[in-house]
């Protein structure tokens, strides 16, 4: 099974879209999982048409529309694999032992918020993922996402994937 994860995209507000190697990446993937800050439902949308399924949180920069369609945490059992996915997680900071106890019952957490790309597994085992953004880096270096497999009842093959420097939106 595989996955693509995705957060931050902030469209229309930092890009006017998702670049087409996520797109591609979209159409590749058996999961989309997106940890929040879509800012807009167009894309939320786009991305249910698009998806073979469609995993999706609120995230804290979305509006009363995303908000009503969205949960906060979302929870599903992907081929032996409890994952779930929220916006924040708090200051990276004790990130693991708080994610361990806000989370006993979940393999693989997935977050966004940060802007920052994040592979670690806390103290009890718990995968925590942040794919970072694909249209806003911040202080990164390159905007981001990660893709990964889950097979035999775990995540294998996360991989970051740098996606190319555009220019300046005018």
């Amino acid at each position: 099974m595989r996955l693509l994860l995705i957060a931050d995209t902030h469209v229309p507000t930092r890009a006017k879209d998702l670049p087409d190697e996520v797109w591609r990446a979209v159409d590749d993937a058996d999961v989309v999982v997106h940890a929040g800050d879509w800012v807009e439902a167009d894309l939320l949308d786009r991305l249910e048409a698009r998806s073979r399924r469609l995993i999706g949180v609120v995230g804290n920069n979305d509006g009363p529309e995303l908000r009503a369609r969205l949960p906060e945490v979302a929870r599903a059992e992907l081929g032996g694999v409890r994952l779930a996915v929220v916006h924040e997680t708090g200051p990276s900071a004790g990130r693991g032992l708080r994610c361990d106890r806000l989370f006993p019952d979940t393999d693989v957490l997935v977050f966004g918020h940060s802007h920052i790309p994040w592979d670690s597994v806390t103290p009890r085992g718990l995968r925590l993922l942040n794919p970072g953004s694909p249209t806003d880096r911040r202080r990164q270096p390159r905007c981001t996402y990660l893709t990964a497999e889950i097979r035999d009842g775990a995540i294998n093959d996360v991989v970051l994937h740098p996606l190319p420097l555009r220019p300046p939106r005018r």
